[in-house]
């Protein structure tokens, strides 16, 4: 995996990241799954503990500027200091391929309360990928790196600006100048899904990639992709060297993943999520959604959780054939009590999750 030569690479990239043994305790983010991640999931999944940050779904820029309303769509944090309700900071997440489109919005978010930006790079929907967006941009490092520079000057000093991306788009052979970009733009943070365009989401994650990119660069690197237990997070870790990562997947499958990994480097105790207490975090998400989508989709949500929480319990992959075809609100909630085995006025008062 030789160094790249590109005319962005005499940037300030020195090799200044230090490897994990001794460091500080993990920082763990959750990743802006589109179509997943929505704010009602952010609350939920945040207030079991452990997650020292979110990113929203990606907002997508064309050429011109966004309503107002856009970004309190995809950010309804923004009225409470971008956080949720917990407490756990939100970055504002663009994705687009005009440079000057995307700073004049990145500087809209921040005037309407964003703490921070991020920059999509690795979105590798072929929608997304088809319009210039997202992975696209890898194999164009001088367009991620002008992205990145015009969205910097526009920011103020204060609001930190990150950047996630792929190992790249066809393959990954172009894995750090794409980071190098980034980091030369000025990016203050990158995360790296240690796979390609074309690798999708099929395993393994390529982590041996951070560790050159986090050797060239000297701003902070997280690791992404394929972390589904404790156990992958310490082997992401050690290939890696890095100490901070951002889960996804693994997050809609064990809820209190990030608990786990932070209580595991704090050589503490943790009790792993029981299925009743998953089941009662998808109720609350069921009541809190299913008046906010139409009502042809009622249950969708659900589905979608229980679709990533089978391969965790196996009762979950029971709940999901059971609902997977009823629209009936009285049905699903019926079967909701059936699966916790109590009155379901009761359910509504339960408060048995697991806390930091």
């Amino acid at each position: 995996m030789p160094r790249s030569n590109t005319s962005w690479n005499h940037h300030a990239l020195t090799m200044t990241n230090t490897p994990t043994t001794g460091l500080a305790p993990p920082k763990v983010y959750l990743a802006p799954m589109q179509g997943v991640m929505d704010h009602h999931l952010r609350a939920l999944v945040t207030r079991l503990g452990g997650v020292d940050g979110c990113v929203t779904e990606f907002i997508r820029v064309t050429d011109q500027r966004l309503p107002t309303r856009v970004f309190h769509r995809y950010c309804p944090e923004l009225a409470d200091g971008a956080r949720t309700a917990s407490g756990v900071p939100v970055k504002v997440q663009l994705l687009g391929s005009n440079p000057w489109a995307l700073a004049v919005n990145a500087q809209k978010a921040a005037a309407l309360g964003a703490s921070a930006i991020d920059l999509n790079f690795g979105c590798p929907a072929k929608t997304v990928n088809n319009s210039a967006g997202g992975a696209k941009l890898l194999s164009q490092p001088e367009l991620i790196y002008q992205i990145v520079l015009a969205v910097r000057q526009r920011l103020p000093q204060h609001v930190p600006l990150s950047a996630k991306i792929r190992l790249g788009y066809e393959d990954r052979s172009r894995y750090l100048e794409a980071a190098e970009a980034a980091a030369a733009g000025g990016a203050d943070e990158l995360v790296v899904h240690a796979r390609s365009k074309a690798d999708g989401y099929r395993p393994p994650a390529y982590w041996r990639y951070i560790d050159e990119i986090q050797a060239a660069l000297s701003i902070p690197v997280v690791a992404n992709g394929e972390v589904w237990s404790v156990a992958d997070w310490q082997r992401c870790r050690e290939q890696s060297s890095v100490n901070q990562v951002m889960l996804g997947r693994g997050m809609l499958a064990k809820p209190d993943l990030a608990l786990a990994i932070k209580r595991h480097a704090a050589q503490t105790a943790h009790q792993d999520m029981t299925w009743r207490q998953a089941c009662q975090l998808l109720l609350d998400y069921h009541l809190i959604t299913r008046d906010a989508y139409p009502r042809k989709f009622l249950g969708n949500r659900v589905k979608q959780w229980l679709s990533y929480l089978q391969l965790q319990f196996c009762e979950a992959g029971d709940f999901l054939q059971c609902i997977k075809r009823s629209r009936d609100d009285d049905f699903i909630c019926q079967q909701f009590e059936q699966q916790l085995n109590q009155p379901y006025q009761e359910n509504l008062r339960a408060n048995s999750l697991p806390s930091q």
